[in-house]
C-alpha cells in the first residue's frame, strides 16, 4: 500500500463548553475538549478501572456556530476527521505542541440531561412510586446506519 490514512473517529463527552473565534472576512474556529474512556478489571484486586483520554476538538465555520448553539459540557457527540499537530513558541521560549482533531463530519449524539435521566430510569424504583420517565424525541428517532460499527 502506497498511500496513507489520517483519519479519527471518537465518540465521547464535552470536557467544556465549545470556545468560539471569530476571524475578520467571517470565518470562525471552535473548540472543545473531548473525553472517551476505557474501562477495565484489574485481574489482581478485583476493582473496576476506568482511564480517561482527552482529545483537542477542532471544527470551523458553520459546523463551529452549530456546536457553539447546541453542545454544553457533558453531551455526548461522535466525531470524524484528521489529526493535526499545531506548533507555536511559549511565552517562556520554548516550543509548544498541541494535537488536535480537526472535524470533517459530526453527529450530536445525547444531551448531558438524557444521560441523566437515563440513569435515572435504570435505578431501581420504589415499589410505591410509580416510574414516570421523561421521553424525548432524540431518544425515540430511528437509528442511523451510517456509524462506523
Amino acid at each position: 500500500m502506497s498511500g496513507t490514512l489520517n483519519k479519527v473517529m471518537l465518540i465521547g463527552h464535552l470536557g467544556d463548553e465549545v470556545k468560539m473565534h471569530y476571524f475578520e472576512g467571517g470565518n470562525s474556529i471552535g473548540r472543545f475538549p473531548v473525553a472517551t474512556n476505557e474501562s477495565y478489571t484489574n485481574k489482581q484486586t478485583g476493582e473496576k478501572v476506568t482511564n480517561t483520554d482527552w482529545h483537542n476538538v477542532v471544527v470551523r465555520n458553520k459546523a463551529a456556530e452549530i456546536c457553539e448553539k447546541y453542545l454544553s459540557k457533558g453531551d455526548k457527540i461522535y466525531v470524524e476527521g484528521r489529526l493535526k499537530t499545531r506548533q507555536w513558541q511559549g511565552e517562556d521560549g520554548n516550543t509548544r505542541y498541541a494535537t488536535e482533531v480537526h472535524v470533517q463530519d459530526f453527529k450530536f449524539l445525547s444531551t448531558k440531561r438524557e444521560s441523566e435521566n437515563n440513569a435515572q430510569q435504570r435505578q431501581p424504583v420504589a415499589q410505591n412510586t410509580p416510574a414516570k420517565p421523561e421521553v424525548s424525541a432524540v431518544s425515540q428517532a430511528q437509528p442511523e446506519d451510517d456509524l462506523p460499527f
